[in-house]
């Protein structure tokens, strides 16, 4: 019984996932959902890359957190549209929750939704938002065995951002060791070695991440 209802709850997920879809299509909007376990990095990027987006793309966010907004007010200098969402305990967002918020955005007149979720590497893997770009931060000082212990969420993402790459040492993280395990169980996704605190380690990102906003504008 138990499994039928898991099963049910992904079938409405999914179903309320594709609306979004069509609604983001429908606007020509780019939507990436960023995930990670938590600390691993996604408010400090988010602040580096709207830097580099805002310039060129009306950009907004949606932050999912279980209790506080404070990492939705680490963003407010950027002067951007930005819905919190707290699941009051609860370990990801779903297709839902996105869909709610959504309605408080000027869907006409943005480029670019980037959603921060709820740090965990266990329950997002399940629920598509309606995204079109679903990125994984992993950490180095989170040791290089994630990838296997976790096996869904790494299989799941299309692109991978290794971050914190300049601690590797001091944590004793050899950077190509910890590669090979992300390719043991994803074969495809792009993965970029970055420290979101460092601009410069984000060139190559940043400009793949800009010519997906491109291409779904040219569809």
């Amino acid at each position: 019984m138990e499994i039928t209802v898991l099963k049910n709850v992904l079938i409405k997920n999914n179903a309320i996932g594709n609306d979004n879809r069509s609604l983001f299509n429908k606007n020509k909007i780019f939507v990436a959902n960023i995930i990670s376990s938590p600390g691993a990095g996604k408010t400090t990027l988010l602040e580096s890359t709207l830097a580099y987006l805002t310039s060129r793309y009306r950009v907004a966010v949606i932050e999912g957190d279980l209790y506080t907004s404070r990492d939705a007010k680490r963003l407010q200098p950027f002067n951007i549209p930005i819905v919190q969402i707290n699941t009051e305990g609860g370990c990801h967002l779903d297709a839902r929750m996105i869909h709610g918020a959504v309605q408080s955005l000027p869907l006409d007149n943005l480029d670019i939704i980037l959603i921060e979720n709820v740090g965990n590497l266990v329950c997002p893997a399940s629920f598509d938002l309606g995204e079109d770009l679903r990125i994984l931060m992993y950490a180095v000082t989170e040791g290089t065995d994630k990838p296997q212990k976790y096996a869904n969420i790494f299989a799941g993402a299309e692109v991978i951002l290794v971050n914190k790459v300049d601690l590797a040492d001091l944590c004793h993280i050899d950077l190509s060791e910890l590669v090979d395990e992300v390719r043991s169980v994803n074969e495809k996704a792009a993965i970029f070695p970055i420290s979101a605190l460092k601009q410069e380690t984000l060139v190559e990102w940043q400009q793949f991440f800009e010519e997906k906003v491109k291409a779904k504008k040219n569809e």
